[in-house]
């Protein structure tokens, strides 16, 4: 099949794109590169450099494509609060570009990197898809209004999706075959590493007062290779049932924040410094996924998000990349 990937260039993109190269696929990253990497492109893939901002482009990269893959919002939570205009431009118009331009071009399937952001505050655990969708921020906002705009356009042009609900996404290739670092990273995860490898001076952990074991936040993880096979097996379900499917992508154990720093202390040989902070607004204190309707409708699981192959696989990009 003919896939564009908006957004291939970036961390989860790139994963997902090299996926979709493996099963034989013949894939065009679209990206702007304002975070993604051209080290992140490989050369059997087609290059566009596009904006989601700029429709021409993207109605000229959709000429003679049958599926698009959507990663290119902005997900910085935090920024999301501040800078509400800038998620609402790019996350909110980009997507009626993306929409708009599908429904010209005649592309059949759209697979939309969502978010459990959706939810917000967890009313139970394992959060499943029938949780009530109430996102405590304005980057989960985003995302819940294009699996809106995308159910519309659904029912209006007959456009299917798949609106896959990530989890913490964290690990690299099990293969090595992907180098770029995360710009910025502000997930715990590539936090350590940073802190390992000294691109950062210490950890900041984030409240030890929470009702868990050890006091600090318990969180799904969720290896970026599961991610980028749930992807694949997203379009297979909705080219194969021509039918629109939402579900959650996500390991269903939690690990807490010292689980995962002591683990990764062991795992890169580093002291890794950290030093507690006060709680941070808006953190439950546990939020675990259940993927049981992934397994039913897609037959994915979770084969790498175990803390040993999250950890070490993040290690050996960052010490490579930064010569340790």
């Amino acid at each position: 099949m003919n896939i564009l990937i908006i957004g291939g260039a970036g961390y989860i993109g790139s994963h997902v794109a090299r996926e979709f190269l493996d099963r034989g696929h013949k894939v065009t990253v679209f990206d702007n590169l304002s975070s993604g990497l051209r080290e992140n492109l490989f050369p059997e893939a087609a290059f566009v450099h596009g904006d989601i901002l700029r429709y021409e482009d993207l109605r000229k990269a959709m000429r003679g494509q049958e599926a698009a893959v959507y990663l290119a919002a902005f997900k910085a939570v935090g920024e999301s609060m501040i800078r509400p205009e800038k998620y609402s431009v790019n996350n909110i118009t980009g997507t009626v570009n993306l929409l708009n331009a599908a429904c010209e071009t005649g592309l059949k399937y759209i697979i939309f990197s969502s978010s459990a952001a959706v939810y917000g505050e967890p009313e139970y655990l394992p959060i499943d898809e029938k949780h009530p969708a109430n996102p405590e921020n304005y980057y989960g906002f985003t995302k819940l209004e294009i699996e809106k705009f995308l159910a519309w356009y659904e029912r209006l042009k007959g456009i299917r999706y798949a609106s896959l609900r990530y989890f913490n996404a964290a690990g690299y290739d099990v293969k090595g075959r992907i180098s770029g670092l995360e710009q910025n990273p502000a997930n715990l995860i590539p936090v350590i590493m940073e802190a390992a490898c000294g691109m950062r001076s210490e950890l900041t952990v984030f409240g030890d007062d929470y009702d868990t074991p050890d006091g600090t936040c318990i969180r799904d993880y969720i290896h970026v290779n599961d991610l980028a096979i749930g992807h694949a097996l997203a379009l297979d379900y909705v080219a194969r049932e021509d039918k629109s499917v939402t579900v959650n992508l996500g390991s269903e154990t939690g690990s807490s924040v010292m689980e995962v720093l002591n683990t990764a202390r062991r795992v890169t040989g580093k002291p890794i410094p950290s030093r507690v902070a006060g709680r941070r607004s808006g953190d439950p204190a546990r939020l675990t996924a259940s993927a049981q309707l992934a397994r039913e409708l897609l037959g994915w699981e979770a084969r790498y998000s175990d803390l040993e192959t999250l950890l070490s696989t993040s290690w050996k990009a960052y010490a490579k990349k930064t010569g340790l």
